[in-house]
């Protein structure tokens, strides 16, 4: 263990931190409760999964919604071995979304093969900026 006076690590610095990182803690509670609120009120003016906007004052909240998709593992496997077309499957036994993208592309697999299989989420996401100079 480094003595004090060899140490550029102070007990200022450590109190410092240890105070800091409370009011992280604090601050991200209380945006976490307002970022609940701004989708609540989405979610009321819109529906859920829709993206929105509103501007107050100067200020632009948007709620913009990433899409994930995702191929139904075990859905698509049993399709795709129905289909005999096993050299899209990979050997763990989930489906190559690589290579079934590149058959969906080349047109040696049709989308309508894998109805039901491909399964997809949305994941919210907010930005807020100043419309004006401060």
């Amino acid at each position: 263990m480094a003595k004090q006076n060899d140490s550029f690590i102070t007990d200022e610095m450590l109190v410092k931190y240890y105070e800091l990182n409370k009011k992280k803690k604090e601050i991200e509670l209380e945006m976490n409760q307002l970022k609940d609120s701004f989708h609540d009120y989405f979610n009321k003016l819109v529906g859920p999964n829709t993206k929105a906007e509103i501007t107050i004052n100067g200020y632009k909240l948007q709620r913009q919604m990433r899409k994930i998709e995702k191929y139904n593992e075990e859905v698509t496997v049993k399709r795709l071995e129905e289909l005999q077309m096993t050299d899209l499957v990979q050997i763990v036994k989930k489906p190559d979304e690589a290579k079934i993208k590149s058959a969906l592309q080349l047109g040696l697999l049709d989308e309508k093969n894998l109805e039901g299989c491909l399964v997809t989420s949305y994941s919210p996401a907010l930005s807020i900026k100043t419309l004006t100079p401060r």
